[in-house]
């Protein structure tokens, strides 16, 4: 197990830096929509659909990221549209800050389908979004955006294993402890400002402005896994796909960056109006 997980680890890693760095703006786009059409797929098993109805989902989901992205110069590498991803952006975020600690704490369920495909819009439609937008951006932007969230998780499973003692959320994901999250909070501060060292970047906002983004970040990284953990809970499975061998599906690679890859493109729209 933990073999297959490091080869489909190395070689995802793999394919991500050859797509970011080789592959035009269009089949960046392509390459974006698609996997939100098969992270769609799997977010109807979560859901419960039926198969046609999880077909539809996907092909609406592909679709609408394409159209979007098209739409807002995401094509094209100009952004020219830009503008057209703020209210999608802010949708996931007050979604994200606000209703999901509600629904952890009082563990909903999509029961009802028509919910569920609105909830799934909100989850998986900004996140391709700003996958795009974010590596129009650059390339390392969007990598330095997401390796903040591996560093995140690798930092808590590992910190988890050896200190965890008080768990976090034992009804939603007995795994996880306060001890991990801690463990991901320090590692991200470390990364974070060693980052801006390295680079020698200004720190306009001061240290402890930075510090307070970081934590922040950390922990919509967390809210994110939790998320999916309960939902999964709920439908009785244990990954959301079997497509990743040892990772299980798409969502279950990407339920932290669900949760912070629109808040970081909401935060580059805002600063670049």
């Amino acid at each position: 197990m933990l073999k297959d997980r490091v080869v489909t680890a190395i070689l995802l890693l793999v394919a991500l830096l050859a797509a970011v760095f080789l592959l035009p703006p269009a089949g960046w786009m392509l390459l974006c929509a698609a996997l939100c059409g098969a992270a769609a797929w799997e977010w109807g098993g979560l859901a419960r659909f039926e198969r046609p109805l999880r077909m539809t989902s996907a092909v609406v989901f592909g679709v609408t990221c394409l159209m979007v992205g098209y739409m807002a110069g995401l094509g094209d590498g100009s952004l020219s549209g830009g503008v057209l991803l703020l209210p999608l952006y802010l949708v996931s975020g007050l979604f994200w800050v606000f209703l999901v600690p509600l629904w952890l704490a009082r563990k909903w369920s999509l029961s009802n389908p028509t919910l569920a495909s609105l909830v799934g819009f909100v989850v998986l439609i900004p996140t391709a979004l700003a996958m795009m937008h974010l590596r129009t951006l650059g390339p390392w932007v969007l990598l330095g955006t997401m390796a903040v969230v591996w560093v995140a998780d690798i930092a808590a499973y590992f910190s988890g294993r050896a200190f965890g003692r008080h768990k976090l959320a034992p009804a939603i994901s007995p795994g996880k402890t306060w001890e991990g999250a801690a463990g991901a909070a320090c590692a991200v501060l470390i990364f974070g400002f060693g980052v801006l060292v390295a680079l020698g970047a200004s720190q306009p906002g001061g240290a402890l402005g930075i510090a307070v983004a970081l934590l922040a970040w950390t922990a919509v990284s967390i809210i994110g896994d939790l998320f999916e953990s309960l939902l999964k809970r709920q439908a009785g499975l244990k990954d959301s796909g079997s497509i990743l061998p040892g990772h299980g599906g798409i969502l279950d690679r990407i339920d932290s960056l669900t949760s912070t890859l629109p808040l970081v493109a909401l935060a580059a729209v805002w600063l670049a109006r």
